[in-house]
């Protein structure tokens, strides 16, 4: 590939903004491995981190599984220096991540973790308490562990699961793992890479330029602008360039869909396009506010929420995916969306210099159809909080509990006038080609006592009118629907209050 000229990139940031002629985008990606730094100025947009480390650096020890971020089995850990100071380490998922993802990180793979003879603690709890039998999946095991080892939080018999919900292991079983865990993830880390923590943050900070980034040509490209203006220039210009967000959707287009992705931009160096905005009545999540930064402000609206986002995907899925990506790409089965159309969420989006707001819920079209122009992108999901006449519920139905595509998801918030339903917003996914409002319900509840359980059977029986399911390999038609109905029971049930348990005893969700 041919690198790019100043004019093929609107002259970045300062040009945009200012008028006058910026800085020339760089023209490589650079990224930290094995102590070194990698500057690789001709690449496929498509070429994966997995690929990559494989093919070309030799890093056999990361496996290819699945291919689509289930099985773990890729798990290598970036690190990147951290807002406050230190550095952070985050498990991906190798396989599904574009190798321009990596830009300004340092790249972990299960080989670099032993210094000289002597394995890494997380290694050698692994052998010391028969942590790997066939060891196919065992590489994407440490590095999961290994991220787990650096994070500071307490290594639980539930922290350590979360943290292993992305790895499947076919033949050693998992107790074994998970002691091996609890064994090396106490207390401070102690390795090589906390005794050379100042050393490695300078050598990332040290990365990063401020510059865009563009590896390629007119045809064929791998971008990451700096600036939203760079950003906005860049995808009117190119609005047939595929928008990557955290990739873990984008990547199975590669690996399942085998797409050839000629020109891709990434936002995941778009400054500030990351950032979370609390005010009194709103929460604000940028476009790549990240799923695992989310979790907390989410939670803190409503602990329903926080189960929600601690079972959407993984570990892995959650370090690379983002709020936005998750809206944009348009899912009829992503959690997100239900949840936040519940809660009354806005969506901005833009194209060039001009904005624009609409409901969350009307950015769904149809199937893979949304209300987005040519070279528009989404720019941020503006979510109310819930006022104190207002209660919510929100559930996941899926076949396997963690790590596990929908087959219903249901989120919902009713407005009380004393004991009766004066407002009810009603959000389904999986129930339909898009995330969709159940507005027959809704209407059928206004006016509902919550006292007066006969009141609210015409809402349910509505659930019918409002959906179509499909039958697929989730769950049959019928399945959703009954689903679909006693969830929505179930919310009113709680809400009224006074009857008996509605929730899994270890999960510590609901007002």
């Amino acid at each position: 590939m041919t690198e790019l000229t100043e004019s093929a990139f609107a002259a970045g940031q300062s040009a945009a903004e200012t008028g006058r002629p910026g800085p020339a985008p760089r023209a490589a990606l650079r990224f930290r491995f094995r102590g070194a730094e990698v500057a690789l100025d001709r690449f496929s947009p498509r070429l994966t981190l997995l690929d990559w480390l494989r093919e070309e650096a030799g890093a056999k020890g990361v496996k290819e599984g699945c291919a689509e971020g289930d099985c773990g089995a890729c798990t290598v850990v970036l690190s990147r220096p951290k807002p406050g100071g230190g550095v952070d380490y985050k498990p991906v998922n190798a396989c599904v991540m574009l190798l321009g993802q990596v830009d300004g990180a340092e790249v972990i793979t299960v080989e670099d973790l032993a210094e000289g003879q002597t394995l890494h603690p997380v290694q050698q709890a692994m052998v010391d308490l028969h942590g790997s039998q066939c060891g196919f999946c065992t590489p994407g095991i440490v590095m999961s562990l290994f991220a787990l080892y650096h994070s500071g939080e307490p290594a639980t018999r539930t922290t350590v699961n979360d943290q292993l919900a992305g790895n499947l292991c076919r033949c050693t079983g998992y107790r074994p793992i998970v002691d091996a865990a609890l064994e090396a993830c106490t207390g401070a880390a102690q390795d090589g890479f906390a005794r050379e923590e100042k050393a490695r943050q300078a050598a990332l900070a040290a990365l990063k330029d401020g510059r865009d980034l563009f590896v390629g040509d007119e045809e064929r490209f791998f971008a990451a602008p700096s600036s939203e203006a760079s950003l906005a220039a860049l995808y009117q210009r190119h609005p047939d360039a595929t928008l990557v967000g955290g990739a873990t959707d984008v990547g199975l287009w590669v690996t399942k869909g085998l797409r050839d992705l000629k020109k891709i931009i990434w936002l995941g160096r778009v400054a500030g396009l990351d950032r979370i905005e609390e005010s009194a009545e709103a929460l604000d999540f940028y476009a790549m506010a990240g799923l695992d930064a989310a979790l907390e402000p989410l939670a803190a609206l409503h602990p329903d929420l926080r189960e929600i986002m601690r079972r959407f995907g993984s570990k892995q899925v959650r370090a690379a995916g983002t709020i936005g990506g998750n809206v944009a790409n348009g899912s009829p089965i992503g959690d997100s969306p239900p949840a936040l159309i519940a809660l009354g969420a806005t969506l901005e989006l833009r194209r060039g210099e001009a904005t624009r707001t609409l409901p969350l819920e009307n950015f769904f079209i149809a199937y893979g159809k949304q209300d987005r122009r040519p070279g528009e992108y989404v720019r941020r999901v503006h979510v109310p909080k819930l006022k104190p006449n207002q209660h919510y519920r929100a559930y996941k139905v899926s076949k396997r509990f963690d790590e596990d595509i929908s087959a219903v998801m249901a989120a919902y918030r009713f407005t009380l006038e004393g004991r009766r339903i004066a407002e009810a917003r009603l959000a389904y996914g999986g129930m339909a080609a898009t995330p969709k409002r159940a507005s027959f319900a809704e209407a059928a509840l206004i006016g509902a006592s919550l006292d007066d359980r006969p009141s609210w059977k015409a809402a349910l029986e509505a659930i019918g009118a409002d959906f179509t399911p499909l039958t697929d390999m989730r769950a049959t038609a019928s399945y959703r629907t009954k689903v679909a109905t006693n969830l929505l029971l179930k919310a009113l049930t709680e809400i009224a209050g006074g009857a008996g348990t509605t929730r899994i005893s270890e999960l510590h969700a609901a007002e």
